[in-house]
């Protein structure tokens, strides 16, 4: 009997203290010693929905329908391939504490429709007033309360029980990040590696470390539970987040900054234990592990390989790219990229903008500290390819050097062969969104535009 416990955060990339990072995340750390720490991770979008849609489904966005937000009207094509519904299908039982991203909760009230539309068989409600207050914001009380919910089902386990999977989702460390400096001094905080070490920015990213040693406890609770319980040596722990965090050129970008995510896992069997694994992998490839994990059989449709035969160091790599993309996040904004252990390939799919799109970079500080300086007015080339050899921050774009000409041919060749096997809808041009989603750009409007662009297909 293995169980399966998957954790995933908002907006936290790789910026916890096992990547290096001085975060103060040392469950997140034990977490890592007792599994493997996966350093070439990806997702498959980086924008909530989309990205939590790949995992949960197997498939990529546009693939499954998840082409923006699910609370802005986006909605995936084929609920019963959602991994609770699959799974319950099995004869697993499937729990959700905390939240889902993957469908909105519409007239049914959250829970309801997690059970009816995505199969949940079970779903734990916290309650925020059995917390003492917590240091952080809104979301860290709720996080707590839906961790302890989480728990109590945990410790009520016994080794004879028939599998789970438990699906724990952690509304930090999304936006916005607290202001208290009282626990966090922001003078000792590195800002995030793509921005200016300015106080505002050092302020707001000491909220983000508050924020993560909230999603740490978290996490500490829960591995507590399945000791106690008994069934540590029979249950797999994952941890993951949807994307980069919530800061200018990382969250919705595709640059490694945004694409970038924690992946520890901690499989039943102790393979590999303490050791880390540079193998390229993407956060799509955790649907096909776990069906591997359980002993069940993978789907057809899953797009991604199983991580397992890294686990039990059967093989040494599981893929030669990973593949990446945004069509709406609060904005319209078509951008695909592939990446190879060497090289990044970017495209935009989007004549009328070149610049940024503001809507899809979240509010706070280091975004307003951009704006005063012409953060909207940064050009985007619609074509970028960067060496990841000789320039792993992304900023000398190669796309003319004559010396990369091949490069270049191969790489775009290879995101064409993608787009083209998944029927990628940019292939026929813009995409409109659903009737009644929400998505514009009003606060990306430069001077000298006259309208808002409009995106029929």
């Amino acid at each position: 009997m293995t169980n399966v416990i998957l954790v995933h955060t908002d907006d936290t990339g790789r910026y916890i203290d096992p990547y290096g990072h001085a975060i103060g995340t040392p469950h997140l750390s034990t977490l890592a010693d007792d599994g493997i720490l996966f350093r070439q991770a990806f997702c498959a979008g980086p924008t909530c929905s989309p990205s939590r849609s790949a995992v949960m489904t197997g498939q990529p966005p546009h693939e499954n329908g998840m082409l923006g937000l699910a609370h802005r009207g986006f909605d995936l094509e084929q609920p019963d391939r959602h991994l609770a519904n699959q799974l319950s299908e099995q004869g697993v039982e499937t729990v959700l504490a905390g939240q889902q991203h993957e469908v909105d909760r519409d007239d049914l009230g959250r829970h309801e429709t997690a059970r009816e539309v995505l199969g949940y068989d079970r779903t734990l409600a916290g309650d925020p007033d059995q917390i003492d207050d917590v240091p952080g914001n809104r979301a860290s009380t709720r996080d707590r309360a839906n961790a302890l919910a989480a728990t109590e089902f945990i410790r009520e386990r016994t080794s004879s029980d028939d599998p789970f999977f438990l699906s724990f989702g952690l509304y930090n460390t999304h936006q916005p990040l607290p202001a208290d400096q009282s626990v966090v001094d922001p003078d000792r905080v590195n800002p995030p590696a793509p921005l200016p070490d300015l106080p505002e920015i050092r302020e707001e990213m000491a909220g983000y470390h508050l924020l993560a040693r909230n999603v740490d406890a978290c996490v500490g609770e829960i591995r507590s539970a399945t000791e106690e319980a008994g069934i540590d040596d029979e249950t797999l722990v994952v941890f993951t987040t949807d994307h980069g965090i919530p800061f200018p050129f990382m969250k919705c970008d595709l640059w490694d900054d945004g694409i970038g995510v924690s992946l520890i896992a901690s499989f039943p069997t102790g393979h590999r234990a303490g050791e880390a694994e540079d193998a390229l992998v993407s956060t799509i490839d955790l649907y096909p592990t776990i069906f591997d994990v359980l002993d069940l059989p993978i789907p057809s449709w899953a797009a991604g390989p199983s991580l397992v035969p890294l686990a039990t160091g059967e093989a040494d790599t599981v893929r030669e790219q990973i593949h990446s993309e945004v069509t709406y996040h609060a904005a319209y904004e078509p951008k695909r990229c592939v990446r190879t252990n060497r090289y990044k390939y970017i495209e935009r799919f989007d004549e009328e903008y070149r610049r940024e799109v503001g809507p899809n970079t979240d509010h706070g500080p280091a975004k307003d500290v951009l704006m005063e300086r012409g953060f909207l007015e940064r050009p985007r080339p619609p074509v970028a390819l960067y060496d990841l050899y000789h320039d792993p921050n992304e900023r000398n774009n190669l796309v003319d050097d004559p010396a990369y000409s091949d490069v270049k041919a191969s790489m775009a060749d290879r995101l064409d062969r993608w787009m083209t096997e998944t029927d990628d809808p940019l292939l026929d041009g813009p995409v409109s969104k659903p009737s009644g989603a929400v998505a514009d750009r009003r606060d990306a409007v430069h001077p000298g535009d006259e309208k808002e662009p409009v995106n029929t297909r």
